[in-house]
């Protein structure tokens, strides 16, 4: 960040983990005796958001540069997985303030910073990067139009991160980057600029509030420069070493952090269910083949969550080393994301059908069963990331290769990928 840039950066000392899990323990509370409250009118209650952001929560990994406490990945992940344990829509949206926030504290350009945390690193922000919109260039910025869909955490946002594929000025045709691939920009703006479509009914994760939106006046909206950053975008403007983690990084930090707080609780509600459950077959505490399949379920989910744990552990290690993540820990922090969430989705169906009607009714095991599957729905859970991670393991990417958001750059079959287009489904900007 350049000298002239000056924020309102509170004087106090940058808050610790532990600091951190201090003040959570005094709001988990308030967030578990709300929940059911911000489930019936579909987004978190105003208390509960307030809280959250005087304790931090919502911006802990933000760059120090902004005031953020830019605590290491893996602190950061502890005090997400316990909030997540509590009310799996809370840590959602605080997993998506942190990324979002991150990221365009890391990215932009200075005169946005300037911007955006001119009040201090208290922000909230929401919106989807993925592009469902589409950004025309003009003089200075880009004029944005379309319909967004999952801005989870969007009713309490004060910005609103959407993203656009890039056009020629006309708005007609796209533009494609030396890759093959289309010029993708996440541009930022104020949550006057939109209105909420309201159409969030759904399965799970029904507290997030995680509504579709479009531009509240006019066909088109202008996004300076400086308040946009292209999608696959390099090297961070600020944010230490961990600012290399960039969108694909933080993105697989967060719904890695989440999954592990959802999955430990529907096993803790398994059991306080079937302790005490008795049917015409007995206890079922004293069937064997529960306690067997119980015993698999745990060592299933304790190992990805270990894996998850070793994964992220190291990247903090290297980072706080002063170093960047390797192309092989970044691999690997794709490949537990999605390695997790496929154990998540097999434990929590079983304890549901373990329970045998117990999350029928309207209980936290219901909700977090809900919610799990809901999680999994996610585009980060893609199985072509999947591939993406095989790839990079059998060293097939070429030199100076990085993972994106979606893929790995720098192999051959991606750049062949790219010349024919496969990769972007041709509905989304066909239809304008």
């Amino acid at each position: 960040m350049s000298p002239s840039v000056q924020l309102a950066v509170k004087p106090s000392a940058t808050p610790t983990v532990a600091e951190f899990h201090a003040r959570l323990d005094a709001l988990l509370p308030l967030v578990e005796s709300r929940a059911a409250e911000a489930e019936a009118q579909g987004y978190l209650t105003d208390d509960v958001v307030a809280a959250l952001r005087k304790a931090g929560i919502y911006t802990m990994l933000f760059p120090k540069e902004v005031g953020g406490a830019e605590l290491l990945p893996y602190d950061a992940m502890t005090v997400i997985e316990r909030l997540a344990y509590a009310h799996a829509s809370a840590g959602w949206c605080v997993i998506g303030n942190n990324m979002e926030g991150t990221t365009l504290a890391i990215y932009i350009e200075d005169e946005g910073i300037k911007k955006v945390f001119a009040g201090g690193p208290d922000i909230t922000i929401a919106g989807n990067g993925v592009p469902r919109g589409f950004a025309r260039p003009v003089d200075g910025g880009y004029m944005i139009r379309g319909n967004w869909a999952y801005g989870s955490g969007i009713q309490h946002a004060e910005w609103v991160h959407s993203g656009c594929f890039v056009t020629d000025a006309s708005g007609k045709d796209m533009v494609f980057g030396p890759n093959g691939q289309p010029k993708i920009v996440v541009t930022h703006h104020p949550r006057a600029t939109i209105k909420l479509m309201g159409n969030w009914d759904v399965l799970g994760l029904r507290a997030t509030g995680s509504f579709d939106y479009t531009l509240s006046e006019g066909d088109e909206l202008f996004v300076p420069t400086h308040m946009t950053y292209d999608f696959d975008i390099g090297a961070p403007r600020r944010g230490g070493v961990q600012g290399a983690l960039g969108l694909a990084g933080y993105s697989a930090w967060a719904h890695s952090a989440w999954a592990v707080g959802v999955g430990r609780r529907m096993l803790d509600e398994l059991v306080k269910v079937i302790v005490q459950r008795q049917d015409p077959f007995g206890k079922s505490r004293d069937s064997a083949s529960f306690k067997f399949q119980f015993a698999q379920a745990e060592a299933r989910f304790r190992a990805a969550r270990a894996l998850v744990h070793e994964t992220w552990k190291d990247v903090s290690e290297t980072c706080a080393g002063g170093e960047s993540p390797s192309l092989e820990q970044m691999t690997m922090i794709k490949l537990s994301l999605r390695h997790v969430h496929d154990v998540l989705s097999d434990v929590a169906t079983f304890a549901h059908r373990a329970a045998r009607g117990a999350s029928l009714h309207n209980t936290a095991m219901q909700r977090f069963y809900r919610d799990i599957h809901s999680g999994t729905q996610h585009i980060l859970m893609a199985d072509q990331i999947v591939e993406e991670c095989g790839r990079a393991l059998l060293g097939l990417p070429g030199p100076g290769a990085q993972w994106t958001v979606f893929g790995v750059t720098g192999s051959a079959s991606d750049q062949t990928r790219g010349r024919r287009g496969e990769d972007i489904p041709h509905r989304w900007f066909l239809r304008q």
